[in-house]
């Protein structure tokens, strides 16, 4: 028994041996059976082939897959380099395949001698595809994701401007159109169910009106009454003339309660307007 002929038939590569011009010396089983399954139509071993001229005969290209491989195992006996190694399609008319080709010198100084070997790694390559397609869906699923967010983002940033300004008309609207009357009904002589009654209707209208007070002083912060009240008229967008009207003060008085109001926000020295800051108290 040829041990080493069993050994290499035993191989699930299909191996060949080379000589210094290319010619194949031996094949094992493996590479005869592929030849014999892909209905080859020579001898099934090969044998005797030159196999850099079939490389260089199928090269339509200086750098194709042929050309490539030829130059690599040309190398190989040149002793440029100590392996060659190439992964490369070899496609059937039923099933997709992809191989790997490796050339090694024979370790003999005395022959110059090539092994190359061609080892089917389609299930490996199947894998690797269908890992790069689940890849790829990840990295789509993740931009669709992101924009997403940012569709959200703007959504919330939108139903937050629009908010601020429903609540910002609401207290405007409160105090130009309903608040005056209710004063001139409270400064008009009433009986005292009466003035029961617009007192509640001044209390409905304050609580309504209060989310904007409460989150004031909710800040740690410590605002005196008046300073609340520049505050929220400062909120409104009026002017320090118009609130030292309504308020019936000086305008120097409401500038140092601005001041102060800004102080107690930690505002001081800062190029933060007023207004902006107390509009973001939601």
């Amino acid at each position: 028994m040829d041990i080493y002929r069993v050994a290499l038939d035993s191989i699930s590569a299909h191996v060949a041996i080379l000589d210094e011009t290319g010619v194949i010396l031996e094949t094992n089983r493996a590479w005869k059976d592929f030849g014999l399954a892909n209905g080859i139509k020579i001898e099934p071993s090969c044998i005797g082939l030159n196999y850099l001229e079939t490389c260089d005969q199928a090269s339509k290209e200086p750098f194709d897959e042929p050309a490539v491989i030829a130059a690599g195992i040309r190398q190989v006996f040149l002793g440029e380099i100590e392996e060659f190694f190439v992964n490369y399609p070899c496609h059937s008319p039923t099933e997709e395949r992809w191989f790997a080709l490796r050339v090694v010198r024979f370790r003999d100084p005395e022959l110059n001698r090539a092994v190359m070997s061609h080892e089917n790694i389609t299930p490996l390559m199947l894998v690797h595809r269908d890992l790069a397609a689940k890849e790829q869906n990840l990295r789509d699923q993740t931009v669709k994701l992101a924009e997403s967010n940012i569709a959200l983002k703007v959504l919330l940033e939108h139903r937050q401007k629009d908010r601020i300004q429903l609540e910002e008309n609401m207290l405007a609207n409160v105090r130009t159109l309903i608040l005056p009357y209710i004063q001139q009904l409270m400064d008009t002589p009433l009986g005292k169910r009466e003035r029961t009654m617009v007192e509640i209707v001044d209390e409905r209208l304050n609580e309504i009106t209060s989310p904007f007070l409460n989150r004031l002083v909710g800040l740690n912060t410590i605002l005196t009454p008046q300073e609340i009240k520049v505050a929220t008229m400062v909120r409104e967008g009026r002017s320090s003339a118009e609130i030292a009207d309504v308020l019936q003060l000086s305008v120097s008085a409401i500038d140092f309660h601005r001041k102060q109001v800004r102080k107690k926000l930690g505002l001081t020295g800062a190029p933060t307007n007023l207004r902006s800051y107390l509009l973001g108290l939601i």
